[in-house]
């Protein structure tokens, strides 16, 4: 467990450095069920029961450290146990029990977070972390309209840096601007993740995938060096 935590507060802390996690932007979950399990899958509950607004049964019984809402990166960095939350998912898995930190609830964008962990282990994926966070040119590019369509916001970005193809193999997705936090939102990114592993929200920020939260960060930040590229070369006179 303390591994992870470790790994959490590094990532926050390149995240906060970086210039993406402005105020109280961005936010991680980690499934922690193999590392907590002995330890907190029969602890009781610290709340009551709330409400997910879908059946997620395969994720039931399962345990998610997740930043808290309101909560800063820098502050996560310092300390991630003390800026988040331990879930554990219901067993009919249409709610979510608190069973840490009783006053920090978890983050606004839960609702995305669990329908993407549900989504990958209906694939048959054992991904354990969703990353989101706020890297300015990926988010510079998605004000562009023609930098809202998946195959040629792929195709450029992949033309950038050798390295952004042979890190991000199955492209971006690119979700139209809804509104943060909602279930409409979550829907839409799930769509997107049955095909890519890195998702942009238009206007918002960049969501990633995998089995460790630091191989996250690097996938993101490779994918915003290609746009940082990209917006030097046509401040340089880059016809395109």
């Amino acid at each position: 467990m303390f591994r992870e935590l470790d790994k959490i507060s590094e990532v926050a802390r390149y995240l906060w450095e970086k210039g993406w996690a402005e105020y109280n932007g961005g936010n991680i979950s980690v499934n922690l069920t193999e590392q907590l399990q002995e330890t907190f899958k029969e602890k009781g509950a610290i709340s009551g029961r709330i409400e997910i607004a879908s059946e997620l049964k395969m994720l039931a019984g399962e345990l998610f450290y997740v930043t808290g809402t309101g909560k800063r990166m820098r502050d996560v960095a310092r300390s991630p146990w003390e800026n988040g939350a331990l879930i554990r998912i219901c067993d009919d898995g249409r709610g979510y029990e608190l069973i840490y930190k009783e006053n920090i609830p978890p983050t606004s964008e839960l609702i995305s977070h669990l329908y993407m962990h549900h989504c990958l282990r209906q694939m048959g994926r054992d991904t354990k972390v969703v990353l989101h966070t706020h890297p300015t040119e990926l988010i510079a590019l998605t004000h562009i309209k023609r930098w809202l369509d998946s195959e040629a916001l792929t195709q450029m970005l992949w033309s950038m840096i050798p390295e952004c193809r042979m890190v991000v193999t199955k492209g971006v997705g690119v979700v139209p601007y809804i509104s943060p936090g909602t279930v409409e939102l979550a829907e839409a990114t799930v769509v997107e993740l049955e095909k890519h592993d890195v998702i942009i929200w238009e206007k918002h920020g960049v969501l990633a995938v995998g089995d460790d939260i630091t191989t996250c960060f690097d996938t993101i930040d490779t994918l915003n060096k290609s746009a940082q590229i990209y917006i030097h070369a046509k401040a340089a006179g880059l016809q395109d």
